[in-house]
């Protein structure tokens, strides 16, 4: 069974910086997509960043430019850097992964394992 961890979430002022991280494990597959996403309540969950299993990436337009994603494969690890934060990037960050390739990264519907999130809170 895929478990994926959440960590790096946290309080922090706009313009600065946090790295968030999710560890997977219990993969049967060698190849998968992963991608990050946020929720806020009352508001549809977004995707926020994804790698493919061919290592392409996509991002939201909101965050273009201020986070990046990347995987390391011989870990098994998400990584989101997020800097010049904004109020409005306050959510609920999850972890999504599924085996194999993805066209619509952003759109959580594809993937099959979640983790429980971890929180960002910006003020400004």
């Amino acid at each position: 069974q895929v478990q994926l961890v959440e960590s790096g979430g946290g309080s922090v002022q706009a313009g600065g910086s946090l790295k968030l991280s999710c560890t997977s494990s219990g993969y049967t597959y060698r190849v998968y997509s992963m991608g990050w996403f946020r929720h806020v309540p009352g508001k549809e969950r977004e995707g926020v960043a994804a790698v493919r299993s061919d290592g392409t990436t996509e991002y939201a337009d909101s965050v273009k430019g201020r986070f990046t994603v990347s995987k390391d494969n011989a870990n098994h690890t998400l990584y989101l850097q997020m800097n010049s934060l904004k109020p409005e990037d306050t959510a609920m960050y999850r972890c999504a992964s599924r085996p194999g390739p993805i066209v619509l990264a952003l759109s959580p519907g594809p993937y099959t394992n979640w983790g429980r999130g971890t929180q960002v809170t910006v003020s400004s």
